[in-house]
């Protein structure tokens, strides 16, 4: 949301404070390669195995990405480190989420 740069087919935000109509090529520039590096970090490992199950860094840290489900890692398991086997033990591990409850309460 808000004013972005586009180049190369990609979308770079701006931040809060800065204003888009005073953006330096510098600036522009600096924020595309810092975009390009989050992304390059974003993927930690994937299998030959399985190319469907992917080892990402997310917002709140390293998961599993498996299909278009998202798994946790356990804490003191390494990302980096985990075998193709571990990961499949833990996508069959890892208890189903139930939605919760919708907005509003239940009438009575």
């Amino acid at each position: 949301f808000g004013p972005y740069i586009r180049h190369d087919g990609n979308f770079v935000s701006l931040k809060k404070e800065q204003d888009p109509l005073s953006i330096t090529e510098e600036e522009a520039i600096q924020l595309i390669q810092d975009k390009r590096e989050a992304d390059a970090k974003k993927h930690i490992k994937s299998f030959d195995e399985n190319p469907e199950i992917q080892i990402l860094n997310g917002r709140w840290g390293p998961y599993i990405k498996f299909g278009k489900n998202n798994y946790k890692i356990p804490k003191g398991k390494e990302a980096e480190n985990l075998t193709y086997q571990e990961t499949i033990e833990i996508i069959e591990n890892q208890p189903d989420t139930k939605k919760k409850g919708g907005r509003f309460a239940k009438k009575k």
